[in-house]
């Protein structure tokens, strides 16, 4: 079913909305930032009168930070969405007079075989972790910027997540993956070498790791050994120091560059609540900001400022100066400006929900009402969104695909199923390696949840990508006589298959997860989709980038194959210049548009 002219325009303006995100700030209040108001999302940046001047227009999405004291940016970009990032300098001091192109950037780290990720920038170097020695392990190096000589700093393997440079330039923290279910270890490389500085073996998860102002000690998000993640200091001789913690929730923490602030978010079902305290946890003040979302924090180097990115249901993406004495903001970028007036007031924002399941728990989930002038056709349906991860998080976000489910008329619920992070250790623990097909039952539960909400049980579909794509999978075959249809981003349809041709730095730690494939190869086709291939019914509608480096094409070409040949409906859309996901506006516009008609021609048949 194709959508009616005008719903497909309302579809279309929802899509096509810009968003932003923060980057950096510099010492005179520049700031670095993001927008894909050119097709996919490309550097920016606004001066602190408000003055926006674009800086990249490459052919792929890119990122990038200050060279502290220089008029100068790194910028990391790769190549259709293959993740195999790429490190090259742009000089601002003699602007182009336009956005700059891929020929107009001077290469530092250019090995378009492997991957090269942005950690850190110092005044004199440059810090990345790369893939590069044999193509699993990820290497710490340290370019020197006016030679461009380098020297390795870290090659004890594992996946470098974190690294940041100590103020005296003498050592660097590294935080990496474990191979314990999600957890991290973090350790220090100095003078003297290097050493872990948390327990390889426990079940601990850490980010946002920083240096104190002395460099003596680190800190960091951490729950070890606790539930829920509390703002810490680690010394360098391994004493554990708690300086914020909520007994009711986990915390995030963004220290300034200088070690004398930190800017701590409450996270509370999906939202963030910030407020400013000092290097010992003394709270200071609240920060001051206009609406519950989600919030990403980006110092200056002086400790007097910093740059919040928010995020909310109604609101794609606001920037916000806030001073970090006071806490006051002022709106640098309002993300509401991009969103069309005639929409504004027809955003809708979810409310909070938890649902029951048959062994006690209860699944948090946030539920989009349908709108009362969608269509007459689609009242009662449901789609069922499901994030990807699995160790992330639905969050109280501006989704254009959940508004415009939503406006077309559906009710859309967006569940944070057993496995999901933030709401403690044990909850993001009950779905690992044994008990994978425990999260799928969390579908069932929700779907057993509609009648009290007035849906109708037999017209709800499901949507997700990545790991939420093979719960799509894993509902519809798993569950054959619940859902009616499924759309598939980038998901997983055999975990052993999966396993075995994702790229070989992520094996291990999807391992971790879902099980091995020497030690748990039952289990992963017990819990692979395609093993329930004979119980699949519901039409099926798939979408997969070409270069997806973490879940490969052949993921979805398999399923695809397997459905057609049993005579159950499943379109494939491909789109060649595309990785894990639709980063381009143009392929998202081709897309998600035919995907909602597909679910809208499905379900309004299911109700005759």
């Amino acid at each position: 079913m194709t959508l009616p002219h005008d719903l497909q325009a309302l579809v279309r303006d929802l899509l096509d909305i810009r968003v932003w995100t923060a980057f950096d700030i510099d010492d005179e209040g520049r700031v670095l930032a993001g927008t894909d108001d050119l097709g996919s999302l490309q550097l920016v940046e606004i001066a602190p009168d408000g003055t926006r001047t674009p800086l990249t227009d490459l052919p792929s999405r890119c990122s990038g930070r200050y060279v502290p004291g220089r008029r100068a940016v790194v910028v990391e970009h790769d190549n259709g969405g293959d993740e195999h990032m790429q490190l090259s300098l742009l000089d601002l001091a003699e602007p182009l007079g336009r956005p700059a192109a891929h020929d107009d950037l001077q290469p530092l780290v250019a090995d378009p075989a492997h991957m090269h990720n942005l950690q850190d920038v110092t005044e004199t170097s440059l810090v990345y972790s790369t893939n590069r020695r044999n193509d699993v392990d990820m290497d710490v190096v340290v370019r020197d910027l006016a030679t461009g000589e380098e020297r390795v700093v870290f090659d004890e393997g594992g996946y470098v997540a974190e690294t940041v440079v100590s103020h005296d330039g003498r050592s660097t923290v590294v935080n990496r993956l474990s191979l314990q279910p999600n957890s991290m270890v973090v350790g220090v490389v100095g003078p003297d070498g290097s050493r872990p500085l948390t327990d390889e073996g426990e079940l601990a998860y850490h980010e946002q790791v920083a240096w104190s102002a002395d460099d003596d000690a680190v800190v960091m998000s951490s729950n070890h050994d606790r539930e829920l993640t509390a703002v810490v200091r680690l010394t360098l001789d391994g004493d554990w120091q708690v300086l914020v913690e909520d007994p009711g929730h986990d915390l995030l923490c963004w220290a300034s560059p200088d070690g004398t602030a930190l800017v701590v978010g409450t996270l509370a079902d999906g939202a963030v609540r910030l407020a400013v305290h000092e290097a010992d946890g003394t709270k200071r003040c609240d920060v001051d900001l206009p609406a519950k979302g989600l919030a990403d924090v980006r110092w200056a180097a002086d400790g007097s400022r910093f740059l919040v990115s928010l995020n909310t249901p109604t609101d794609p993406g606001s920037l916000h100066r806030v001073d970090a004495a006071t806490g006051t903001s002022t709106v640098v970028v309002d993300g509401r400006d991009a969103v069309p007036p005639a929409l504004r007031d027809r955003l809708t924002t979810p409310t909070v929900h938890r649902v029951p399941t048959p062994d006690g728990e209860r699944v948090p989930c946030f539920l989009y009402a349908a709108a009362p002038d969608g269509d007459p056709g689609l009242a009662g349906a449901s789609v069922v969104h499901v994030h990807g991860g699995p160790e992330a998080a639905a969050n109280r976000i501006f989704s254009p695909v959940l508004q415009a489910l939503s406006l077309l008329g559906f009710a859309v619920l967006v569940p944070n199923v057993r496995g999901s992070t933030g709401y403690g250790k044990r909850w993001y623990s009950l779905d690992d390696v044994e008990k994978r097909l425990d999260s799928v039952a969390d579908l069932a539960a929700l779907h057993d949840w509609l009648p009290s909400q007035d849906l109708d049980a037999g017209r709800s579909a499901l949507w997700g990508g990545s790991y939420g794509g093979y719960m799509v999978l894993a509902g519809v075959s798993m569950q054959p006589d619940r859902w009616a249809a499924g759309v598939d981003i980038v998901g997983m349809s055999s975990l052993v298959t999966f396993l075995e041709n994702t790229s070989g730095y992520r094996r291990a730690f999807r391992e971790r997860e879902y099980g091995s494939l020497e030690h748990h190869r039952d289990l992963l086709e017990k819990a692979s989709p395609i093993s329930y291939l004979h119980q699949m019914v519901a039409p099926l509608f798939v979408i997969h980038g070409a270069n997806d480096p973490r879940v490969p094409l052949s993921e979805a070409e398999q399923i695809t194959a397997a459905l057609e040949a049993k005579g159950v409906e499943c379109e494939l859309r491909v789109y060649h210049d595309e990785g894990h996901g639709l980063a381009k506006r143009v392929n998202r516009l081709d897309a998600y548009p035919a995907a909602m008609g597909f679910l809208a021609r499905v379900l309004d048949s299911a109700r005759r």
